[in-house]
């Protein structure tokens, strides 16, 4: 014998608006962020990095004549 359930049907169809108020506050969030982000990145400007440079002692002269060991 086969069993039938019968399930009431929804009372309330909320689904769609939930989704729509969802889409609608990402869409904003993102126009907010393009508004704001993006000329606040322009005015960070490049990044500086101050490295010092090694210094380097170059004698004026330099002896190349060697004597060979006898």
């Amino acid at each position: 014998m086969t069993t039938v359930v019968n399930n009431p049907a929804p009372t309330s169809d909320s689904g769609g608006s939930g989704f729509l108020i969802g889409i609608v506050i990402l869409v904003a969030f993102v126009a907010l962020l393009l508004y704001f982000g993006i000329p606040a990145l322009q005015r960070m400007g490049p990044v500086q990095v101050n490295i010092p440079t090694p210094q380097v002692i170059v004698p004026d002269k330099i002896d190349v004549n060697v004597t060979p060991a006898k």
